[in-house]
């Protein structure tokens, strides 16, 4: 009689475990609703499809999902500090940051051409093998041969912008970027370390050779 009743109550909590777990699914990404926010905010600097019409801001046209919506996250969070972002992020659920991500992610990218040959062929060096002397790892490591980049962690660099590439570098340099107020690393640690090994011309080389990375 024990176990019969002991079965019956086993099998009475199986419609509430199957309902939570149910419940817990996570949401279709609403991509419509992506659409409209960057129609609405995001395309005046970014575009409508991802693509960058000025060095100043990124084109996130192809960047991993996950990538982009850590990033939201970030800036919401107060991690990376970007006034213009954290004013834009502000306003979005986390369901809006995936779904970002993912519209940003379906975009095809822009193809540029790196226009220095000569820095061309330094950056090439350093994103392939790094700088022995220095201790400074191959880019290609984190970023991919091709620059696709690397879901979450780490983003696309090919055919990003040089000029934008090279801020970036130097922001993590200067740990104004990946570090809080009293210097701690909190977003993007590997970078800031690995910026501090880069001297200005190999900076602006790198920013140069993954623009036109396909």
């Amino acid at each position: 009689m024990k176990r019969l009743m002991l079965l019956a109550a086993v099998i009475g909590m199986w419609p509430a475990a199957f309902a939570h777990a149910a419940g817990e699914a996570p949401a279709k990404p609403d991509l419509t609703r992506a659409r409209t926010i960057v129609t609405q905010v995001c395309s005046a600097c970014h575009g409508t499809d991802g693509n960058s019409a000025t060095p100043v801001n990124p084109s996130l046209a192809g960047q991993p999902a996950q990538y982009i919506t850590l990033q939201l996250n970030h800036f919401k969070a107060g991690i990376r500090v970007n006034p213009v972002m954290q004013g834009m992020a502000a306003a979005l659920t986390p369901e809006d940051m995936t779904a970002l991500g993912i519209y940003f992610s379906q975009q095809k990218p822009k193809l540029q051409a790196a226009k220095d040959p000569a820095l061309v062929r330094v950056g090439q060096d350093i994103y392939r093998g790094g700088d022995s002397a220095t201790g400074l790892p191959a880019c290609a490591a984190c970023h991919g041969p091709a620059g696709a980049g690397v879901p979450k962690n780490y983003p696309r660099l090919a055919g990003q912008y040089s000029d934008y590439a090279y801020s970036q570098l130097k922001a993590f340099k200067a740990r104004e970027r990946g570090a809080d107020k009293e210097g701690k690393d909190v977003n993007g640690s590997i970078m800031t370390a690995i910026a501090a090994k880069m001297s200005d011309p190999q900076m602006r080389a790198v920013a140069e050779y993954t623009s036109g990375l396909r």
